[in-house]
């Protein structure tokens, strides 16, 4: 009896001693490393990749955002600022998503297939208005310049990034609205628009936040 008390006893003090050992390693000394070498040699990465504007963090280059006029009485949808560029579809152009608003408390898509009847009617919607909205006096845009990310949410519904063409598209309307030439708004788009990676990996891109953080600095410059 006693040396089965004590068997166990020991075995108990191992076990404890095991896990305390471990706890130190793999709960302190491994997390502080991680966090050092990110910290050192990412630390832009490991903080969020954050973006600032007038010294404040306005967001994060990972994620997109809204560019919505403030909902009206009644509206349960905000209609788009169209003074500045606007994202992938969020809202009334982004039903197609799970995510319809860049909430960060959910991502995903409906995975909807290609003929389904509603998904088609929100794709000829979005697609309807991106016309609407960027076609102003001597630029008309075509049902077929509107690119397939101007009127569809990406698997997550909080990529931040579109594609030159859209940006493109957008380049007349925004210049009207904010009292700038073309030439100035291609511009900016030109200079903010990253190419593939390692020169041959995904497709070139423009994140619209540092867009349009640009974009309001030109705006008070002018």
């Amino acid at each position: 009896m006693n040396n089965s008390v004590t068997n166990t006893a020991r075995l108990l003090w191992a076990g404890l001693r095991a896990l305390l050992v471990l706890t130190v390693i793999c709960g302190v000394l491994y997390p502080l490393a991680v966090t050092g070498v990110a910290q050192g040699l990412f630390s832009d990465r490991a903080n969020g990749s954050e973006i600032t504007a007038d010294g404040k963090v306005v967001g994060s280059s990972l994620i997109g955002q809204a560019y919505n006029l403030p909902l009206k009485k009644g509206q349960e949808t905000p209609e788009p600022d169209l003074k500045w560029f606007q994202g992938r579809p969020q809202n009334g152009l982004g039903a197609n998503s799970v995510n319809t608003r860049y909430k960060l408390i959910l991502s995903g898509a409906t995975n909807r297939s290609g003929d389904d009847k509603d998904l088609i009617d929100w794709v000829t919607a979005a697609k309807k208005a991106v016309v609407k909205d960027n076609s102003v006096p001597g630029y008309t845009v075509r049902p077929a310049d509107v690119p397939a990310e101007a009127v569809t949410s990406s698997g997550s519904g909080l990529d931040p990034d579109i594609s030159p063409d859209y940006a493109d598209i957008q380049v007349h309307r925004v210049a009207e609205r904010n009292g700038l030439s073309v030439a100035q708004v291609r511009k900016l788009v030109g200079e903010h628009t990253d190419g593939r990676t390692l020169g041959f990996i995904g497709e070139p891109r423009v994140n619209v936040l540092e867009l349009n953080i640009a974009l309001k600095g030109l705006v008070a410059k002018s």
